[in-house]
């Protein structure tokens, strides 16, 4: 009986792993399609606080807003570092402004 519990988890551990792989894989795919720019009036871009350029955000509306803080350093962000425009995980087939920021933004891991 133990055992099908270890080969579950060793299962669900790979899966978990594989996705992110697949991601990654994937965002090259997809930054070779030229995917179409996020807009700032987007109903979705609106409502997490969207905008393509961090230095904007109105921090009395968006209290959660960190000095520093825009799309090229969240975790969210996909593509290569230094390219202006990067696919995002928050919002999949746009691409969004590296110097942007929404409400949905993660620190990356150091």
């Amino acid at each position: 009986m133990s055992e099908s519990k270890i080969s579950r988890r060793l299962f669900l551990r790979n899966v978990a792993m594989s996705v992110p792989a697949g991601a990654v894989v994937m965002q090259g795919v997809a930054h070779a399609q030229g995917l179409p720019k996020l807009t700032t009036d987007d109903p979705t871009a609106m409502a997490l606080g969207y905008t393509e350029d961090a230095s904007t955000v109105d921090a009395a509306k968006w209290p959660i807003f960190k000095s520093g803080s825009d799309c090229a350093n969240c975790l969210q962000i996909q593509g290569n570092d230094g390219d202006a425009d990067r696919p995002c995980a928050i919002f999949p087939g746009k691409t969004v402004a590296a110097k942007g920021w929404c409400s949905v933004w993660v620190a990356k891991p150091a």
